[in-house]
């Protein structure tokens, strides 16, 4: 699946939601979810399943919130990476730091 055709999935099925709570809220939710995912990779136990469900659930609020900008996820993308890094123009990136 494509970002774009996720994010449009996320549209059809919460924007209606995520638009009356607002994107304060939906922020909120989405900072939920990263500390969710912090609590996992803290731990000495990596449960791959559960973090992946983490990682899932950080996009699908991302698009959420890019769904109420008006943002389209797939362009944002490519534009801010691409297909190469932005401070060396390299690929894979040979930046020191």
């Amino acid at each position: 699946m494509r970002f774009s055709e996720f994010q449009k999935l996320i549209k059809e099925l919460y924007f209606k939601k995520d638009q009356a709570r607002g994107i304060k809220s939906t922020f909120l939710w989405l900072m939920e979810e990263i500390g969710e995912l912090a609590t996992l990779l803290k731990g000495t136990d990596l449960d791959k399943e559960k973090i992946s469900e983490e990682i899932a659930d950080i996009i699908a609020w991302t698009s959420s919130i890019a769904n109420l900008l008006d943002i389209e996820l797939e362009n944002a993308l490519k534009h801010k990476y691409p297909n190469k890094c932005s401070k060396c123009n390299s690929n894979p990136c040979i930046c020191k730091s």
